[in-house]
């Protein structure tokens, strides 16, 4: 089981540690579509706190726990809280990693001490200078993931071709995409559009094994014209907040409207357009590159969001993601690794 097993920061997130504690239990239900067995979860944090709040829940069903003395606020500089508080529950997380006592990490907490702990202290996969967040929705009834959302806000040319690369492989490897299409976003379609980091990283896709779709624009993300979207860091964080608060507000447009005109309506029609644009329905994004799977999560998630979360390492784990990316880099004629 310790290969397996997944180490949930209780600690991280706005609603710490009640929010963690209860998706553990909710991804662990017998009640519930995903019935993890608990023995499969490692909770860190303040262990005195977890317990009264086992216990208020009607006691630990089997969850295996590890006492962190320190927590890394959402606010805080991340690296210097990650010098500042070596005792953290991120850095705790990581370590159980690194010991080989679990396979994965699921953080709700403060991201970028999320990507420092994890590349530090885990280390890159052969072929990765610098890891991508992964973020996979259901926009159009089939999946799309989009790398990086924010852990690398100046790549460069070959660190969006790798990200290319990791994506075409997480797609294969856990969500059954048989030849995932890889576009890049970019300000226009034709080639030679963007900056010279996107000329440049357009002629390494398309000078590669991969089934590149070329530049595709933001309204493309909605189109399924790609399987796998690159953008760098600073744009894909901002497509990911984007999408995020237009959905909210779309939706109430639309149930605003419903009202005013006295339509009928769906419930359960509304509920799976919510689901298809939901922060909480795809739980985390994973931090691919790293040796480990890490689940990053919303600050403001819920006990949904982090059970999903859970299934989500699950899923990557049982998948053996990292294996399948390793192989997929080592055949698809990626650039010379740099120094950075």
């Amino acid at each position: 089981m310790t290969g397996t097993m997944i180490a949930l920061d209780v600690m991280g997130g706005d609603d710490a540690p009640s929010a963690p504690l209860k998706g553990a239990l909710n991804a662990c239900s017998a009640l519930g579509a995903m019935r993890i067995a608990p023995e499969r979860i490692l909770l860190v944090g303040d262990q005195p706190r977890i317990e009264e709040l086992l216990e208020e829940h009607g006691g630990n069903p089997g969850f295996e726990l590890l006492h962190a003395t320190q927590v890394i606020e959402m606010g805080d500089s991340p690296a210097q809280a990650l010098r500042a508080k070596p005792d953290n529950s991120i850095s705790r997380c990581v370590g159980a990693i690194k010991a080989g006592h679990a396979g994965a990490v699921v953080s709700m907490g403060n991201t970028g001490a999320m990507v420092g702990a994890a590349t530090l202290g885990l280390g890159t996969l052969a072929g990765v200078r610098r890891p991508g967040i992964a973020v996979t929705l259901e926009l159009t009834g089939k999946p799309v993931t989009i790398i990086d959302m924010g852990a690398n806000i100046s790549p460069k040319p070959e660190h969006l071709f790798i990200y290319g690369a990791m994506g075409a492989e997480y797609m294969k490897s856990c969500l059954g995409v048989r030849k995932p299409r890889v576009g890049l976003l970019n300000v226009g379609e034709e080639k030679g559009k963007g900056t010279d980091v996107l000329k440049e990283a357009y002629e390494l896709f398309e000078q590669s094994p991969l089934d590149f779709a070329g530049n595709v624009e933001g309204s493309d993300i909605f189109r399924n014209r790609a399987d796998v979207v690159v953008a760098d860091g600073f744009t894909g964080n901002v497509v990911l907040k984007l999408l995020e608060q237009f959905a909210s507000f779309i939706m109430g447009a639309i149930l605003m409207e419903l009202q005013k005109h006295g339509a009928a309506w769906s419930a359960e029609a509304l509920r799976n357009l919510k689901r298809s644009i939901d922060y909480s329905s795809y739980g985390g994004a994973l931090l691919l590159g790293v040796n480990g799977v890490v689940v990053i999560g919303h600050g403001r998630s819920d006990e949904t969001a982090v059970a999903n979360a859970i299934a989500l390492a699950c899923r990557a784990i049982d998948a053996r993601v990292n294996e399948h990316i390793e192989r997929g880099l080592a055949g698809a004629a990626h650039p010379p690794a740099t120094t950075s």
